[in-house]
């Protein structure tokens, strides 16, 4: 059973001003509500808290069976009777008609307007007549496009909405027949049309296509008509072998049947497409791909058949991309770009709503506590009638566009609840008699009538209903009016209002520490997501309440998910990002839980404080804090503990407080190098050099340089974007540079830091400019040089030692830290590295290269020279190419150099 909440979703409702009992009515775009009734359509303008005012009225063809809207275009379409024959019209410029009698044009669909009646048609309403072979029993309108598409018997007709352009300033909307869509054993009693996306229904079957676009995806389409025999005669040959076995003993019942994707094509229903739009057509469809076939079973309880076995409330549902939305030039509707498509459908007893975009898929299951009559999807909710309520649903609509929209949920920067979450029942509202129901931007639109007995709008033999022949959906003429009916206009609450109480209601949740709370909080975060992503519905500045809402929705789910211990607390880390709580604010709003006065810190908290500390935030933690996130770990992770210390946020650790819970660890099980280097760290910064040296000394060198891998921040830390060697990287300059060498060496090679991170490091660590390079740099160079590197990165690395040796050379510029490595060093330890030849050391020797570090810097420019550059610089002048007199000036000038030992310059 679908959980309830006693919420209050609905707000203030009126009643519509009608003269005559309503028989179809439909919203109007933003401000208007059309009611039909015998031969007239009235339109009520609806504009925010003003009551519900008379806008204009005009007369139809005959009585309205079908209504319809579209935005795009701003048209109302409508199926009218007249003598038992049936007609297509459309209604546009409808706004320009100001009194029920002011003058109307009538014209056929495709007729030109010629240039002189424009002035005419700016000034009144219009009415587009479309004739058809055979009767329209449904309509539908493309919510983005404006397109119409027509039900018939065995057959839907699309019409393109077009636009005749009559000079530079105006243009009149029209129609164009552009495609028949041949569907044959399935008789449409309603159906739905977005963007190419095709749903029919009958009483008991949904078959959901797609038309594409795409001539290389299918076979061609028809261009001549099709021949088609008696409309009823391919139905009835479908089920003759059924009708043959039908007496009035027994019926024969088709099984309930579900095909998804491809299957569906397996149905049994044939869909051919036959064009008949013009060869310049912007859009035209190639062929169509089934996406969704489901057969229901009736439920035969003593032969006994009603309206329990029939499908109703056929609905598709986009949802469109966020601030996608394009003007087109002559266009009264701005063109919208499709994120998400859903499709509902309903038993009287139970709804289905499925997503039918990328993947075909079935995402809600809807219980009705009592039998259902109609049923309209919004984006946030499912409002569903039965004859005296008002149910409130909660959908899972803007969960599924999330996904779609952005690839970061479901990752630990972001999070949405799951498309699979229970859905809810926020209220059942009691309203005597309702009869239909319709939805637009934040009204709903009641209709209800005092009369208990229900008039049956199709109704059948029981042999008829079980076949797969429909009837021609035509309504039967109604009683004539009776008192006790009204028309209502019930306002939904702005979604911030509704976010609140439900966060007020979770409350109630709060110290049960049940799944209840995460819940509902969920609920109300997709409620704030769904008006986000219904921009084009938003009121001035309510905007910024839903983005300030949303935030705070994240927050209450992180707390949550920190606070209860459940297999999904690692969501607290997501929610806690998106928001936009500081690490201070998260742990100050945290609950400390006590068991059996003990401190218990809960998975979710624990695993967002060490992402957190891990990912460098630029935020430092008060030494109050910071010692009880200490405290936390040495409970919950007493493993994570050094790395926790290392982090830049606890730099205001009080040394003593970390030093005193790193002896209570136990190392046994991992690294105690990790722990020792630790200590080391709090020992500088307590300024026990006595204390650091004890640790230091405690492990060989390989065995540090090993623990640094396993925390790189001992060494190397980052604030607001720039590297900073920490306190003692600054102190092992002093007292160990080859430690801290072959510790950032081997930092590169597990690539826990990158080539130009490494430089930046010790340029700063030495206090450099940009232009300056440290000895102890170059001792890095010279050691990835002896480690070994990648061919791409050694001749990056021969390029900066030589330039660095010429210019030491050229200026005389001693370096400022003794070498690690001399050339002999080098030589015995590096291929890269040759033996000077004897003739060389000849023409090189002098009495003049009395400065022994100028000599040393000498021998490892010729060292490497006549071993590697030499060749390498002959086989690219050798290769010639653009650079290859470049090539040959450096040979020039650095041989001479080498040869001479003069400066070059």
């Amino acid at each position: 059973m679908v959980q309830l909440y006693n919420l209050h979703p609905f707000g203030s409702q009126q009643v519509v001003p009608c003269k005559l009992e309503p028989e179809r009515f439909c919203g109007g775009g933003r401000d208007a509500l059309f009611v039909a009734a015998g031969c007239k359509v009235e339109a009520f303008a609806v504009t925010g808290q003003e009551l519900c005012q008379p806008r204009c009225a005009f007369s139809t063809l005959g009585r309205v069976l079908c209504l319809a809207y579209s935005e795009a275009g701003d048209y109302l379409a409508a199926i009218e009777e007249k003598n038992k024959a049936t007609f297509l019209r459309a209604y546009v410029n409808w706004r320009s008609k100001r009194t029920e009698n002011c003058r109307v044009c009538i014209r056929m669909v495709g007729h030109n307007v010629e240039a002189p009646f424009s002035d005419t048609y700016k000034d009144q309403m219009s009415i587009i007549e479309m004739p058809l072979s055979e009767a329209p029993l449904c309509i539908s309108c493309c919510p983005v496009k404006g397109d119409l598409l027509v039900g018939c018997t065995n057959k839907l007709v699309l019409f393109n909405l077009k636009y005749q352009v009559i000079n530079e300033e105006f243009s009149v909307l029209d129609f164009e027949r552009s495609l028949i869509i041949h569907i044959d054993n399935i008789i449409p009693v309603e159906i739905s049309f977005c963007v190419g996306y095709v749903a029919l229904m009958s009483d008991l079957e949904v078959l959901i296509l797609k038309l594409e676009s795409d001539p290389k995806s299918g076979e061609s389409v028809n261009h001549q008509p099709r021949k088609t025999d008696n409309p009823m005669k391919q139905t009835e040959d479908v089920s003759h072998e059924t009708l043959q076995l039908e007496s009035d003993d027994f019926v024969i019942c088709q099984k309930p049947m579900e095909l998804l994707g491809e299957k569906s094509s397996q149905s049994g229903v044939s869909v051919t497409l036959e064009s008949t739009g013009l060869a310049d057509e912007k859009t035209k469809y190639y062929h169509v791909q089934h996406l969704l076939y489901k057969r229901f079973a009736p439920d035969i309880s003593f032969c006994v058949f009603s309206d329990d076995v029939k499908l109703h409330s056929l609905q598709l549902l986009p949802i469109y991309q966020t601030g996608s939305f394009t003007s087109g030039r002559k266009k009264l509707s701005q063109e919208k770009e499709l994120l998400s498509l859903f499709c509902f459908f309903s038993l009287p007893h139970v709804g289905y709503l499925y997503m039918v975009v990328k993947s075909v898929e079935l995402m809600s299951v809807y219980q009705y506590p009592e039998k259902s009559q109609q049923a309209v999807l919004t984006p946030q909710f499912l409002h569903v009638i039965a004859s005296n309520n008002l149910q409130c649903f909660t959908v899972r609509c803007s969960a599924a566009a999330a996904r779609e929209e952005d690839p970061y949920v479901d990752t630990t920067l972001k999070a949405c609840p799951p498309v699979s979450m229970d859905v809810c029942a926020l209220r059942i509202q009691l309203f005597i008699g309702l009869k239909a129901i319709c939805h637009f931007k934040n009204h709903l639109i009641l209709l209800t009538k005092a009369d208990p007995e229900a008039i049956p709008e199709r109704r059948e033999s029981p042999k008829r209903l079980l076949s797969r022949k429909g009837t021609s959906g035509k309504l039967k003429t109604p009683p004539v009016a009776e008192a006790g009916w009204n028309l209502y206009i019930v306002d939904t609450i702005s979604p911030v209002q509704l976010y609140k109480e439900m966060v007020d209601y979770s409350n109630t949740y709060k110290t049960a520490k049940t799944q209840s709370c995460i819940h509902l909080l969920s609920e109300a975060h997709l409620l704030v997501r769904a008006a986000l992503m219904d921009a084009s519905q938003l009121e001035p500045g309510e905007k910024t309440e839903l983005l300030e809402a949303f935030k705070e929705s994240c927050g209450h789910l992180g707390d949550c998910y920190s606070r209860l211990d459940t297999q999904h607390s690692h969501l607290a880390l997501p929610y806690y990002k998106m928001s936009g709580l500081s690490m201070a604010e998260v742990l100050t709003r945290a609950d400390w839980v006590l068991e059996d006065g003990l401190q218990k810190y809960e998975r979710g908290l624990i695993f967002y404080i060490n992402h957190s500390l891990y990912e460098n935030l630029d935020e430092e933690l008060s030494e109050e804090l910071a010692a009880k996130v200490v405290q936390m770990f040495h409970v919950a992770e007493p493993k994570q503990l050094p790395h926790i210390l290392c982090s830049p946020s606890m730099k205001n650790i009080n040394p003593l407080t970390a030093m005193s819970y790193l002896s209570k660890l136990d190392t046994s099980g991992f690294s105690s190098i990790l722990v020792t280097l630790t200590k080391a760290a709090m020992a500088l910064k307590m300024g026990d050099l006595d204390m650091h040296r004890n640790e230091m000394k405690s492990h060989p060198e390989m065995k540090l340089v090993c623990g640094f891998i396993l925390e790189p921040r001992l060494l190397i830390q980052q604030r607001k974007g720039q590297i900073v060697p920490t306190e003692l990287a600054a102190h092992l300059k002093d007292t160990q540079p080859g430690l801290l060498v072959a510790s950032v060496l081997g930092l590169q090679k597990n690539n826990k830091i990158g080539i130009e991170e490494a430089d930046s490091f010790f340029k700063v660590l030495c206090g450099k400019d940009e232009d300056i390079i440290p000895q102890l740099l170059v001792d890095l160079w010279e050691a990835q040089l002896v480690a070994g590197l990648p061919d791409v990165v050694l001749q990056e690395l021969f390029f900066k030692l030589t330039s660095q040796y010429i210019w030491r050379l050229s200026k005389r510029q001693p370096p400022d830290t003794i070498p690690l490595r001399t050339s002999e060093d080098l030589i015995n330890a590096c291929s890269h590295y040759g033996l000077i030849y004897p003739w060389v050391n000849v023409l090189i020797s002098s009495d003049s290269l009395a400065d022994k570090s100028y000599t040393e810097d000498l021998s490892k420019l010729q060292t490497l020279w006549w071993k590697k550059l030499l060749p390498e610089l002959c086989h690219r002048i050798k290769c010639g190419g653009e650079k290859g007199q470049l090539y040959l000036s450096s040979l020039k000038v650095i041989t001479f150099c080498c040869l001479t030992s003069l400066p070059i310059g």
